[in-house]
């Protein structure tokens, strides 16, 4: 077996009709997303299959839709005889979902965790306060340079470090509106809003964090079964105590992507195989190195082509 690294997408990459042709196939895909709805209380298989879009799109529920996503397609690998991976990792939420295939956070426990994530961050910045904006074109340094200037007395941070040249901003709305011009301004191809409704990852978030890390406490982290590269740390943790202390901050602390893939690389690791709807890490492994290979599964036919580009 090729050695791979098993990746996890985060909010953005959810879709209603997601993973449909999979489950078809897949048994243990719908098993998953019916064992979620047993710990939420609702159908999420239904709102992830027929929404509204609206609601889908909603933290709270997108939280959780797209944490059993990466689950159900983790399982429907393992169904097909699909291999162990060298490393784990996943993207903001995906890191859930990463710790979760890898033995450390047992699934019907991360589900709650995971929902309670998405209210209390729901909850930290109402609707209408905070948002996010992708910037394209601008280097990291000159984004945090723009964020420090136009927030005058605001939150706006440089937060989702995704590829060299991509990196999303986080903060208040108004702070944003004045920001997207002044980063075009410095050169920026584009900087757009992103069809979010909070300010993830940002210190608006602040409030959700004590709470969170309170849950993440009591929700029976185990040692990974193989290694989980976190976004805060960009590599894994060195103990469970610091494995902990990465979690309970990322609510509220950047996703270094672009870090987390170089350690990747530099483990030797050729193969990158994106479990989970919308093919968003695959094309940011792509832009990081290119010597790196990538396939996401999200149909019968892509976990097949994952299997055989990690089967010598």
């Amino acid at each position: 077996m090729s050695s791979f690294a098993a990746l996890f997408p985060g909010q953005g990459s959810q879709s209603v009709g997601m993973l449909s042709a999979l489950a078809e196939e897949y048994a243990p895909v719908r098993e998953a997303f019916a064992e979620a709805s047993e710990v939420l209380g609702y159908d999420l298989w239904q709102l992830v299959q027929q929404g509204p879009d609206e609601q889908l799109r909603q933290t709270q529920y997108t939280q959780p839709a797209m944490f059993v996503a990466g689950v159900a397609v983790w399982r429907a690998w393992l169904a097909a005889g699909g291999a162990m991976p060298s490393y784990f990792a996943g993207h903001s939420l995906g890191e859930y979902s990463a710790l979760t295939a890898a033995g450390s956070l047992p699934f019907a426990e991360a589900v709650a965790l995971v929902a309670r994530r998405g209210q209390l961050m729901a909850d930290a910045a109402p609707g209408g306060v905070g948002g996010m904006a992708a910037v394209l074109g601008l280097d990291d340094e000159a984004v945090r340079s723009v964020c420090a200037e136009q927030a005058q007395g605001e939150v706006l941070e440089a937060v989702n470090f995704n590829s060299p040249g991509q990196v999303v901003v986080s903060g208040h709305v108004s702070a944003l509106e004045r920001a997207l011009p002044a980063l075009k301004a410095a050169g920026a191809k584009r900087a757009v809003l992103l069809p979010v409704s909070v300010p993830n990852h940002s210190a608006l978030m602040n409030t959700a964090q004590a709470p969170l890390a309170a849950s993440i406490a009591q929700a029976g982290l185990a040692e990974p079964r193989a290694p989980v590269v976190q976004n805060l740390l960009a590599r894994p943790a060195s103990n469970m105590t610091e494995l902990a202390g990465a979690l309970q901050q990322h609510v509220n602390s950047p996703v270094y992507w672009t870090d987390s893939v170089r350690y990747l690389a530099q483990q030797s690791v050729p193969v990158c195989i994106e479990f989970g709807p919308g093919k968003v890490l695959t094309g940011l492994v792509r832009r990081i190195d290119k010597s790196l290979q990538g396939v996401c599964i999200d149909s019968p036919d892509s976990l097949q082509q994952a299997i055989a580009l990690t089967t010598d």
